[in-house]
């Protein structure tokens, strides 16, 4: 049997009060008990710990029953834990900077001390997470300090559901990037968005701006709980929605673009040299053999090698030709402004120009025919192209006439009526075509029912255009979720059951981090806790195990049959 590490120093350190003074009425300050001593790990060793807390000598005092604790002993380790601040910093960094997965971390901390794959789970969910959090309120000074400065500007936006799962939405002030909010909402209407807004107006610091997307509940919650404040919509999800007709219709032409190429040259694109039929290049241990390249030759090759490197650059030529229109015909459009039928027609058009030029010089025929099939598949769409290509300016002019960095400063008044002076020429240019009136149609209503809040980021210093940030945001913490556990549907029950933890900034360095977190008040981080412990036990039947959901029910019915019944037989 292996003899077991030695854990437990000999002799404990006792930290006393680092007061001189009572803080109260200044006068000496005596001595309380020893505590009983307590094992910490550290990174830089084992510790036994002990304190010595101080009380006011005057009983006359009303701090006298108060009793001051060590500073040095509060900030080695938490209450009821036996690892240092320092361990539990370390995880997280490991975990939320570098990314890595727990059997991970605990393969580097085993070899420094003594610790399960379960602890540092433990530690990572029910100690860092709730000391982050607690870090963040310490900040609350700061903001205050902005608010009576110029005021908050706020933005939220919340991820969407899965499933009929509640909804996680997040609040943060951009001038300090501060959480003010992070939590899940069952509804997203406008009761549910005034008591999720109400605590932040409680503060009584003045609100200058509020930048979210336009959802219906949230525009009079909004007005409602800051009624001072400009409620400023998120430009980017303006353009989503005046291009959602125009995207719609490029789609459908992206889609009869590519059947019409693929029913003209579809054998001719799928013509590749392969290895043996159906197979391509291949590796691992035993690869795709390679051509043998000859050396250069001393002497001027011969006719017939010159003819052969011509055949071979001239079949390189064309393989090149063929993958271009391939992979052209797999583009994938990102709405409003990158729309993937006027992009593959444009540059399927520019394919067919070089096929022209080639061809003048050297007819081969599997380029003639893929010219034909190019042209005749352009043919088909062009008048689809011209319209949307149109519509899709009228976006692009927006968008350009919308960037105050395109433009000298202007108020949102003038940039208001620079689009409305705009929307009137485009206006005049529908008017032959049903298809581009519609497209019209759909811009001005759209503009018209943005337009409350679409103009406050000109006028108000630090507003941002889009609500982007805290979308990347909820992007960013699912891919590190997936980096971390390798599984989508793991991500969706991590968001769910921790997500609003989750997304708490952390300090930029693991000193930091280690500092903020040694400084957090016991107390904060129980109720804190406790907070985590509250939500994590809505998931308590969420299990796929046969053998756990039996035990869960049949101590569910023990409970129940405890229970005196509610009335007589």
């Amino acid at each position: 049997m292996r003899t077991p590490r030695e854990l437990y120093s000999k002799k404990a350190l006792v930290y006393s009060c680092e007061l001189a003074s009572c803080p109260s009425c200044g006068g000496p300050l005596a001595g309380l008990y020893v505590s009983g001593p307590k094992t910490v790990q550290t990174l830089a060793g084992v510790l036994t710990i002990a304190q010595r807390p101080k009380h006011c000598a005057d009983p006359d005092c009303v701090g006298h029953e108060e009793s001051w604790k060590s500073a040095r002993w509060q900030q080695t380790a938490p209450r009821c834990c036996t690892y240092g601040y320092d361990v539990i910093a370390d995880i997280g960094w490991q975990r939320q900077t570098h990314q890595q997965t727990f059997p991970a971390i605990h393969a580097d901390l085993q070899v420094r001390l003594q610790i399960s794959e379960s602890e540092v789970r433990y530690l990572y969910h029910d100690q860092y997470l709730p000391l982050l959090a607690c870090q963040e309120r310490s900040h609350l000074g700061r903001l205050r300090q902005v608010g009576e400065q110029g005021g908050l500007i706020l933005t939220l936006d919340g991820l969407a559901p899965e499933g009929g799962e509640p909804q996680l939405w997040v609040v943060r002030e951009l001038q300090t990037n501060l959480t003010l909010r992070s939590g899940w909402l069952s509804q997203v209407d406008e009761t549910a968005f005034r008591h999720f807004l109400q605590p932040i107006a409680d503060l009584g610091l003045p609100v200058a701006a509020v930048l979210s997307d336009k959802q219906r509940g949230l525009i009079p919650a909004v007005a409602a709980v800051f009624p001072q404040a400009r409620h400023a919509f998120c430009q980017m999800h303006y353009f989503q929605n005046a291009a959602r007709p125009i995207a719609e219709e490029d789609q459908a032409m992206k889609v009869v673009l590519r059947q019409e190429v693929r029913a003209q040259v579809g054998d001719l694109l799928r013509q590749e040299k392969e290895e043996k039929p159906g197979v391509l290049t291949v590796t691992g241990l035993l690869p795709s053999p390679l051509e043998e390249q000859a050396p250069p030759p001393e002497t001027p090759p011969s006719a017939e090698g010159q003819r052969d490197e011509i055949a071979q650059e001239r079949e390189a030529i064309v393989q090149d030709l063929l993958r271009r229109v391939r992979y052209l015909l797999t583009l994938k459009g990102r709405p409003p402004f990158r729309l993937a039928g006027l992009e593959m027609f444009e540059r399927l058009s520019e394919v067919a120009d070089c096929l022209e030029r080639l061809i003048d010089h050297d007819p081969e025929p599997r380029l003639v025919r893929l010219r034909q099939g190019l042209r005749r598949a352009l043919q088909a769409g062009g008048v689809d192209y011209a319209d949307l290509r149109q519509a899709a300016n009228w976006l692009e002019h927006i968008a350009h006439l919308l960037d105050p960095q395109a433009h000298p400063p202007r108020s949102g008044a003038e940039v208001r009526q620079q689009l409305q002076d705009y929307l009137e020429e485009v206006q005049e240019e529908a008017q032959d075509s049903p298809r581009l009136l519609s497209f019209c149609q759909t811009i001005r209503k759209t503009s018209d029912n943005y337009a409350p809040g679409l103009f406050h980021c000109y006028d108000v210093p630090g507003l941002p255009r889009t609500n982007n940030d805290r979308e990347s945001e909820f992007r960013d913490l699912n891919r590190r979720l997936l980096r971390t556990t390798g599984q989508k549907g793991l991500v969706r029950r991590q968001v769910q059951r921790q997500g609003a933890w989750e997304l708490i900034p952390r300090p930029d360095s693991l000193r930091g981090t280690i500092r903020a977190l040694s400084q957090v008040d016991a107390d904060e981080l129980w109720q804190e806790r406790q907070r985590v412990c509250n939500h994590r036990s809505r998931f308590r039947l969420h299990t796929r195990s046969v053998r756990q959901s039996q035990r869960q029910l049949s101590r569910l019915e023990r409970r129940w049959l405890a229970l005196p019944p509610a009335r007589g037989p």
